[in-house]
């Protein structure tokens, strides 16, 4: 696979850890130059260490939501690289536990920008920048949490449903030069969502029929698949991936 994105330069949010630096971890593997996002520039700093360097990295602190990071981002990735033609909008918050009732206004709109409006206005600056003269292939990385209740993190859930349908809204917008698909991953092992499994891993795992929880390389191999020419007709599709556990629960 390593010459998959050979020449090709890929932007990933939120990539420091868990998910992310999985997706970034793969696309060097499979021949591509990533920047990679996150808040903090040391913790970026290391990861770009452990994906081999500038030769393969870059790392650009700042929070996802600010367009201004955004504009600096896609730049970036072209002057350093030469290109942006892929984007993987990964970056994403959870600040707020438990049902709706709970929920405060402030939470919700934070966590609404950057789930949600972060991811959009990032493809418009790349698409901008890159995509629309050169085309691209975009993921998102949703959640099975955005397919029906999750009182537990209701607030997180109603997110991923709205970039579901931002996803497939996208897809109908961007054909045919730039396709954009989303992975909905059921419960990865990262620090992200400790609060869900942690301490109970074995009664969490129980009822999915391959009897583990995921990991991020599950998840980075999709999103790799999602971004190459192997997925070339698919668009606007939510994939998901997690282990088999909403066929076991009937939540599709």
């Amino acid at each position: 696979m390593a010459a998959r994105f050979e020449g090709r330069t890929a932007i990933v949010t939120g990539a420091s850890r868990g998910i992310g630096f999985g997706i970034a971890q793969r696309l060097v593997a499979d021949g591509a130059r990533v920047v990679i996002t996150a808040r903090k520039q040391d913790t970026l700093d290391e990861a770009v260490a452990a994906l081999g360097g500038p030769e393969h990295a870059l790392g650009i602190a700042g929070r996802v939501d600010d367009t201004d990071h955004q504009v600096e981002v896609v730049a970036r990735a072209i002057e350093s690289f030469g290109s942006a033609d892929l984007l993987v909008n990964n970056a994403g918050i959870n600040p707020v536990a438990g049902g709706l009732l709970r929920m405060d206004l402030e939470s919700a709109r934070k966590t609404i920008d950057v789930n949600c409006f972060a991811g959009v206005t990032l493809v418009q600056q790349v698409r901008r920048a890159w995509m629309k003269e050169h085309g691209g292939a975009i993921v998102n990385v949703s959640s099975v949490a955005g397919l029906g209740p999750t009182p537990l993190i209701a607030l997180y859930g109603a997110s991923k449903a709205m970039l579901n349908y931002i996803t497939q809204e996208l897809a109908v917008e961007l054909g045919p030069n730039i396709r954009i698909n989303a992975v909905l991953p059921a419960v990865v092992k990262t620090d992200f969502a400790k609060l869900l499994y942690e301490g109970r891993e074995e009664e969490v795992s129980a009822p999915y029929p391959l009897k583990r929880l995921g990991v991020p390389e599950d998840i980075a191999s999709v999103v790799s698949f999602l971004l190459s020419a192997d997925a070339g007709w698919m668009t606007g599709q939510l994939v998901t991936v997690d282990g088999g556990v909403t066929v076991a629960s009937g939540a599709i």
